[in-house]
């Protein structure tokens, strides 16, 4: 038992479930913020364009013996658009940190090495021939191969 509970305790302590924790709490409080958007601002003004129906009556009834069903459909349409909503904010958050890392990454060059050529017959020759295989005229200096910045 004492084991398990120390793998737990290293387990909690590791950066990704803190950070995890946090997204949750956070995640959280900003379904809140969404859930109040939606059902306060946005359906009432989608309700108005058509014709003043609360989503949240819109249900279809199913007689079934001694009570009756519903299927709430309009507060699946509300949970749609908030869906649609949190799935648009979280696009344009990953979307603004890609682009601040591509701007963080300009100005930096990647240096590739490319593989040494014949000048005569330009084939790949291998590093440090003094011949060309595939012409074989004789190399001004041996083979190396060349960095070339991205």
């Amino acid at each position: 038992m004492k084991k398990f509970l120390e793998e737990f305790k290293e387990f909690i302590n590791r950066g990704n479930v803190m950070d995890l924790a946090v997204a949750v709490v956070i995640g959280t409080a900003f379904t809140a913020i969404v859930n109040s958007v939606v059902q306060d601002l946005i359906m009432p003004i989608v309700s108005a364009f058509i014709g003043g129906v609360n989503f949240s009556d819109m249900k279809l009834f199913i007689p079934l013996g001694a009570g009756d069903s519903a299927i709430a459909y309009g507060n699946f349409i509300g949970a749609v658009i908030q869906f649609l909503i949190i799935a648009l904010v979280v696009f344009l958050i990953v979307k603004g940190l890609n682009k601040m890392q591509s701007f963080a990454k300009r100005g930096k060059t990647v240096e590739e090495t490319k593989a040494p050529h014949c000048p005569y017959c330009l084939e790949e020759v291998a590093e440090g021939a003094t011949r060309c295989a595939h012409c074989t005229a004789e190399l001004p200096e041996p083979a190396k191969p060349t960095i070339v910045a991205k």
